[in-house]
């Protein structure tokens, strides 16, 4: 049996939906709110109630699973304590093959959201658990925002300077973690996964230019400058800081890697930059 985290997740969701097609084996759904996920429930695919910040819920719910798709948590700060009782139920449970969700160039990454992911694969290779850890880059999604502010303001504005981002679609992450865990390899491993090739974003300014016939140009801001910016818009501003560290970060490389290792498990091209700047555009 596979069991998947988060399965109500919007990662989670996509990766059920590529288990389903790669594979026979039962499969359980882990979420925290059964009664808002059972549209996911089908003659293959279970939906069970289990809850990070519960550890007994967990226990039940990994009871007689093998394999454990481990999507990381979304509550910023808190991630340590309820992974390390993820990993301890998946223990307990004698799960044979983990794959945890985590990010790109942990653990060398000096960014904020990378704290946590460091400390669970440290936790992972502690657990002596067969584990793979899959350190996805950014979702190329997440620049929909960016390149609607820019659409309404006639700039795209970040603090990445020429730094690269590794980004790819979601569901390619979701189809990679899928074909991962249900796969013949379950040897111990850590993969480094983005797009290919990486893009900056004054490259996604001009790509922007280009399909919409404007000059929309980047403006590199100081990383207090565009949290700023970003906390004005609405963002939370811890949530702010987060995204414009990670900006710091892209401009010294930690959001970018040259591996291919993405393509190689999905067998296809990832969404790039310009199918998103489409979307978009046909979305305003």
């Amino acid at each position: 049996m596979i069991a998947v985290t988060g399965a109500n997740g919007q990662l989670g969701r996509l990766a059920l939906k590529h288990l389903v097609l790669l594979t026979e084996a039962p499969i359980r759904a882990l979420v925290r709110s059964p009664e808002k996920a059972q549209d996911l429930a089908t003659d293959q695919v279970n939906v069970v109630q289990a809850d990070y910040n519960a550890p007994d819920s967990l226990k039940i719910a990994l009871n007689g699973v093998e394999r454990l798709l481990f999507i990381s948590g979304s509550d910023v700060g808190n991630r340590v304590p309820q992974h390390a009782a993820v990993i301890d139920a998946a223990k307990k449970a004698d799960v044979e093959f983990i794959v945890y969700t985590s990010l790109l160039n942990v653990p060398q990454s000096s960014l904020i959201l990378a704290a946590e992911h460091i400390e669970t694969e440290k936790l992972l290779d502690q657990s002596g658990l067969a584990h793979v850890s899959l350190r996805n880059g950014w979702y190329v999604e997440n620049f929909a925002g960016k390149i609607a502010a820019a659409l309404e303001h006639g700039a795209v504005v970040g603090a990445s300077g020429a730094g690269k981002f590794s980004a790819a679609g979601r569901e390619d992450f979701a189809e990679a973690a899928a074909r991962t865990v249900a796969g013949t390899d379950t040897t111990t491993r850590a993969l480094e996964l983005g797009g290919q090739p990486g893009f900056t974003l004054a490259e996604l300014a001009a790509e922007l230019s280009r399909q919409t016939g404007r000059h929309i140009p980047f403006r590199n801001l100081t990383e207090s400058d565009y949290a700023g910016v970003l906390a004005s818009a609405g963002l939370p501003e811890g949530f702010a800081k987060a995204l414009a560290d990670a900006d710091r970060g892209a401009e010294k490389g930690e959001l970018y890697n040259s591996s291919t290792a993405l393509e190689e498990l999905i067998g296809h091209p990832a969404k790039s930059l310009g199918e998103v700047i489409s979307e978009t555009l046909a979305a305003n």
